[in-house]
């Protein structure tokens, strides 16, 4: 089917990627603009893939001629002062500044890098005139023969407007029976006849402040009984998962890196508490041991093994209760791809395939410089087939993806990728890697987000360039950047993109932030062999010079999240008042399922006597020691976890 997907919600001027799903690149596709708001010149032009600017407030209808009929879109667009503020890329913090962007190279239209940035300031959340960006979540109910949707919106934490207060708006899916004139609304709540809804529809809400909400939605099944998903939240195993990210080409060490190699560490990590890794890519490429500049995104690399060994490999991490994220990149192909190499000789077929810096030179468009990579041009219906081919030849096989530059890449075209792979896994986790992270990535997109704003934060704490409060600023963040209660994040002080966290901070830092990931609201991220403190980045592990102190400090943290409900997804955050002799201190609570922690972090570079403003049994949860303090509530060396 190739309808275009969900309801889109924009601002008046910003642009709206059009394009067909499930494309047939023969195929005749034809795009007009149904209905306008009033005095609306708007118009679209006559390409498979159309980029539509809104210039009047109100709901325009779109139709796709397509060669299974005609699909009609709906385009809600809210007055240009709602709309919350551009990002900048280049701000610091942003983990991408100074990356010099350029005319003909900068972000794809339909991106969804427009909203929700985070400055990653470590002493402020990325703010608004307005009072930040209001959030919503949408629940459902049955009422006899009626279908009850029930919004609840939540303004930002800066925002002076009471959350009762907030307009929601309900919309029906095109794609299905309900037709949203069927919505009886009543402030926050709408109701509609199951019988409305036919086998299958979805609602979807937006909230309405200073400036408009990442929509919220709900799909419903209706058959013997009645079946209500919440589209926009993470897979179940997802939000208390602790993740390990495997460098394939350096985690084995002095062994030749393959999937029986890897597979034979499997024990090591069920041994620490992992229950899923991320595979950096393992597809052909280039020969750069990160793999990826991809050459064939059908074809495991050589050097790794056959795709028969990297599905029992896939098996064998299965039989140690460990998921598999498989590292997925869309945005571009290595230079040395067989269809770059035809576009750069002129072939006619390939030219379109990729995007140009300078066509005449033959130079392709890409970011920050990169020399061995072509951006893809998702204008062209024969790649979008392309890579959604791959998409399909991959999800069956792996439980999630991880989605590299997941901010390059057309939103429309990452709602078309979750439709594909949730259609056939309800339970397939997604990941993007977006720095800094956009909350409009959250609206049927993906299920995790890096935390860029986090990973600075504890950055500057631990070189000692902000105070350990900095850590409230990034949680605050992601609320007052727009995202939902329900997304979740992932936790990180390191990856393959960053140097070690100990190098740069300190081993003492390093036990202390390894208690910021796993006390925190999210998912935390270890990195192949950050917990025996590796000191290369890309290296080979140096397995026989672990660190066995530091390896058994994140063996009790893992333990200690995963026994207590409090540290996990459902676990509120409020952070608690402390006394101490610096900055580098810092407490929050945490709370879920009646059980109530607090846990108090300690940067600096010996043990801190701290006084906490809360009542507070002295028994640390970690090491399972007595921390009581003579002349204060508890002695801290890095992390300890209270209950309260």
């Amino acid at each position: 089917m190739h309808h275009p997907g969900p309801p889109r919600f924009e601002a008046v001027g910003s642009t709206v990627d059009l394009a067909p799903r499930d494309p047939d690149p023969a195929g005749a596709y034809q795009w007009r603009l149904a209905d306008a708001p009033d005095r609306s010149v708007a118009e679209l032009g006559d390409d498979p893939v159309e980029q539509f600017t809104p210039d009047k407030p109100g709901t325009y209808t779109v139709e796709l001629d397509a060669p299974d009929g005609t699909h009609e879109l709906t385009i809600r667009a809210f007055p240009a002062s709602y709309a919350p503020p551009e990002p900048d890329p280049t701000k610091s913090g942003s983990g991408i500044s100074g990356s010099g962007l350029r005319s003909g190279s900068g972000f794809q239209s339909g991106s969804g890098l427009r909203s929700g940035y985070a400055s990653g300031s470590a002493t402020t959340a990325a703010g608004y005139d307005s009072g930040g960006r209001p959030r919503v979540q949408l629940f459902a109910r049955v009422e006899g023969d009626e279908i009850v949707f029930e919004a609840e919106p939540a303004s930002a934490p800066s925002s002076d407007v009471p959350s009762e207060n907030l307009d929601v708006e309900f919309h029906a899916d095109d794609r299905d029976p309900l037709d949203t004139d069927e919505l009886e609304v009543d402030g926050h709540e709408a109701r509609a006849s199951l019988d409305a809804l036919g086998e299958y529809s979805r609602v979807h809400v937006v909230a309405l402040g200073e400036t408009f909400s990442v929509a919220d939605t709900v799909g419903v099944a209706v058959g013997e009984d009645v079946e209500i998903e919440r589209l926009n939240e993470p897979p179940e195993w997802g939000k208390e998962v602790t993740l390990y990210e495997v460098y394939v080409r350096t985690f084995t060490g002095g062994e030749a890196a393959t999937f029986d190699a890897i597979a034979d560490r499997l024990e090591y990590l069920a041994e620490m508490g992992v229950d899923c890794i991320w595979l950096s890519p393992v597809l052909q490429n280039d020969d750069f041991d990160h793999g990826y500049n991809i050459t064939d995104f059908f074809s495991i690399a050589d050097d790794l093994g056959t795709r028969e060994e990297f599905e029992a490999f896939v098996d064998e991490a299965h039989d140690h209760g460990i998921n598999v994220l498989f590292d997925l990149v869309l945005n571009h192909s290595a230079r040395e791809h067989e269809y770059f190499k035809r576009a750069e000789d002129g072939d006619p077929e390939y030219r379109d395939w990729y995007e140009w810096d300078d066509p005449e030179e033959d130079v392709p468009a890409t970011y920050f410089d990169w020399p061995y990579i072509a951006n893809f041009n998702f204008d062209n219906l024969e790649v979008r087939r392309h890579l959604l081919d791959a998409v399909d030849e991959w999800a069956p096989v792996v439980d999630g993806f991880r989605c590299d530059m997941a901010w390059a890449v057309p939103t429309s075209f990452w709602k078309e990728v979750r439709d594909r792979v949730k259609s056939h896994d309800s339970e397939f986790l997604l990941l993007d890697e977006t720095i800094p992270y956009i909350a409009d990535f959250h609206e049927l997109c993906f299920d995790v987000h890096f935390d860029t704003t986090l990973y600075h934060n504890l950055r500057q704490i631990g070189n000692g360039a902000a105070d350990a409060t900095a850590i409230h600023d990034a949680i605050d963040n992601r609320a007052e950047t727009g995202f939902p209660d329900h997304a979740g994040f992932l936790l990180y002080i390191e990856n393959h993109d960053e140097t070690r966290y100990a190098e740069d901070c300190g081993r003492k830092q390093a036990f202390t932030a390894a208690g910021a990931l796993f006390t925190l609201p999210g998912v935390p991220l270890l990195y192949a062999g950050q917990e025996i403190a590796e000191e290369t980045r890309r290296e080979k592990v140096e397995w026989e010079a672990a660190d066995e102190e530091l390896r058994d400090h994140y063996r009790s943290l893992i333990e200690t999240r995963d026994a207590h409900p409090a540290l996990g997804y459902e676990g509120d955050y409020e952070p608690v008042e402390v006394e101490a002799s610096h900055g580098g201190v810092v407490a929050y609570a945490r709370q879920a399922e009646g059980e109530r922690v607090v846990v108090v972090l300690n940067f600096g570079p010996v043990a801190e006597s701290v006084d906490v403003d809360a009542d507070v049994d002295t028994t640390d949860l970690v090491s399972g020691e007595d921390v009581n303090a003579p002349a204060a509530d508890v002695e801290v060396d890095d992390v300890v976890v209270l209950r309260a």
